[in-house]
């Protein structure tokens, strides 16, 4: 055991956040303290980036208006995702895919306008800058587990559409809408598992030893 290792205690409620965070859309309302919004998008703020360029930037939506215009995009993004689907068109619309307009907060992750002067950590991988900001929302989704809240990551939307509805500059892209708040209960399961949309794959097959193997 490492001396830098924290104690049984500590490490269990880390590996017990890890094991217990959703992916929610059902929320029931509420709200979130200024003070605890702020802790989290602090240890959001905390993650690893690939040459410390710390590219992510949130948006906090505050105007009921403009949620409803989020809400719509996703909508309308919601319905081609359903025709590229094909076969399971009806399927899909019958899950819930977001939670916009029931969550206490709503924020825009999103990646910063100028990211091609940063070259550190970027020359053969310039898609590290996204790994960066993921890293960003994952820190937040465990924080938010932690402090006993839900939170679900949107990718149903144009992002050409949304960066034009928040007015970000050229170069700038959204990445995820992040519906944030109480919730009634957390799934026993990842959600599209408790659907059967898909069932999630099993650590040993994807752990490889020394090459990639065949499967």
């Amino acid at each position: 055991m490492s001396a830098h290792a924290f104690s049984p205690q500590e490490r269990a409620a880390v590996y017990r956040t890890i094991g217990e965070r959703r992916d929610m859309r059902h929320f029931a309302g509420g709200e979130v303290a200024p003070e605890l919004l702020s802790r989290l998008l602090n240890a959001a703020h905390q993650a690893p980036s690939v040459g410390l360029m710390q590219p992510w930037r949130f948006i906090r939506i505050t105007r009921p208006e403009l949620r409803t215009a989020i809400a719509a995009l996703v909508g309308e993004e919601r319905q081609r995702t359903a025709q590229a689907l094909g076969e399971r068109s009806a399927e899909f619309m019958r899950l819930k895919v977001e939670g916009i307009e029931d969550c206490a907060e709503l924020l825009v992750a999103a990646l910063m306008d100028g990211r091609e002067q940063h070259i550190f950590g970027r020359r053969t991988l310039p898609e590290m800058d996204l790994a960066s900001l993921a890293c960003a929302i994952q820190n937040l989704w465990l924080a938010a587990r932690a402090e006993g809240l839900g939170m679900g990551w949107v990718s149903l939307f144009d992002p050409g559409a949304l960066a034009a509805l928040l007015g970000m500059p050229d170069g700038a892209k959204p990445v995820a809408i992040l519906c944030l708040g109480p919730v009634q209960e957390f799934y026993s399961a990842p959600m599209l598992a408790l659907e059967g949309w898909t069932t999630p794959r099993p650590l040993h097959d994807l752990v490889f030893e020394n090459a990639w193997e065949a499967k």
